[in-house]
């Protein structure tokens, strides 16, 4: 055996080689079969940023180590994704990354500066910036660290739950890019859209280019699903969500579906969480998605009679729910899933996991998910 126990990437022996391929059996395939639209005996969950600064494991492994050093480590990822695994029965594991590992692909310079988040020292100003960016970038080169992380983890799990990857939207971070961090309004990066169409639209496709290929990479690493995170569709009127951000999102879906064909590679789910995009669901529902994830800002019923049940909805509880006590996190947890229902439904949070929240509280929202989805299961 490679692993001298489950679930610790630095106990595998230092010369043994992991591949893509001979990938151990998967034990609990629920996420994936809600995801597919298959009928479940419970409401799997897993919680976007779980493996986060809220557990004290992460603060002791990531202790004094360079954020973005720490990404391109497939082993500190591997281990960093494993540890809400070891805590939670999740029925889902995402890979340890950050969605900004893309513009650095492009020659973009990020660093995490505490305190303050990611920042760009030399953030896109003028259209003629467009041209310090790579133009071609070997996604193998670039972030072949990912994909090793992919594989290590893939076979550190051993099958206990599918593993998902993950990439920022084009907009999203175009919107990082231009604003040079976080930004409440994102005017710098949306002025480029009204006074910069056309060049907005040329930033917009290359990075629509390298996540095709990025997100290609990550499944023939061992990827069993995909999300794509568009942050900052709040940040756009319906009007400039069609222009700028819908097409890029219906041609990721069709190429990356395409190409994973073309490769025979497996057709895995992929996931849309177009955050405050409350005025497109219907056009997402059609976008080529399996699952729409969902902020907590939408009733579930809403959500269901709008996306007319033809895909799977993942979400929604509000993520400061969490700070309620246990009791009131299971009666929130219940009323969630009778809006939902308990099929074609992931349960996660409307956004990531706080680094204040409390662990045994994270526990506890997974076990009410569990029970009472058990409770209130519903034929499909």
């Amino acid at each position: 055996m490679p692993l001298r126990h489950w679930g610790n990437c630095f106990q595998f022996s230092p010369e043994v080689k992991f591949w893509p391929q001979d990938f151990p059996a998967l034990k609990n395939d629920t996420f994936l079969r809600a995801a597919r639209g298959e009928e479940t005996e419970y409401t799997p969950v897993w919680c976007m940023r779980q493996a986060g600064r809220y557990l004290p494991e992460f603060r002791e492994t990531r202790a004094a180590q360079d954020f973005f050093a720490t990404c391109r480590s497939p082993k500190m990822c591997c281990e960093l994704t494993l540890q809400p695994l070891r805590r939670f029965p999740l029925d889902a594991a995402i890979i340890f990354s950050d969605i900004l590992v893309v513009p650095q692909a492009l020659g973009m310079e990020v660093v995490m500066v505490p305190g303050k988040g990611p920042t760009f020292p030399e953030p896109l100003k003028e259209v003629e910036d467009l041209l310090k960016l790579r133009q071609k970038v070997d996604v193998s080169e670039e972030l072949g660290y990912v994909f090793q992380a992919i594989t290590l983890t893939r076979h550190s799990l051993e099958g206990r739950v599918p593993l998902i990857g993950f990439s920022g939207a084009p907009w999203t971070l175009m919107s990082y890019m231009i604003e040079g961090g976080g930004s409440n309004t994102m005017a710098k990066a949306k002025r480029w859209l009204y006074r910069h169409p056309e060049a907005s639209h040329r930033l917009l496709q290359l990075l629509r280019d390298v996540i095709v290929e990025y997100l290609v990479g990550q499944v023939a690493a061992g990827a069993q699903a995909l999300q794509l995170f568009e942050s900052h569709a709040g940040h756009l009127g319906p009007e400039q969500f069609r222009e700028f951000a819908l097409p890029h999102l219906r041609d990721i879906a069709k190429h990356v579906k395409k190409k994973l064909q073309a490769e025979a590679l497996p057709l895995v789910p992929m996931i849309v969480f177009a955050k405050d995009a409350h005025y497109a669901l219907e056009e997402l529902a059609q976008a080529g998605y399996e699952v729409i994830g969902l902020d907590w800002t939408i009733q579930p019923q809403a959500a269901r009679e709008r996306t007319g049940h033809r895909v799977t909805l993942q979400g929604n509880l509000d993520p400061c729910a969490l700070y309620a006590p246990k009791e009131k996190i299971g009666e929130l947890v219940k009323r969630m899933l009778e809006g939902f229902g308990t099929q074609r439904y992931i349960a996660n949070l409307g956004h990531g996991l706080y680094p204040d929240m409390s662990p045994e509280h994270v526990g506890a929202f997974v076990e009410a998910v569990h029970t009472h989805s058990r409770h209130l299961r519903t034929p499909a």
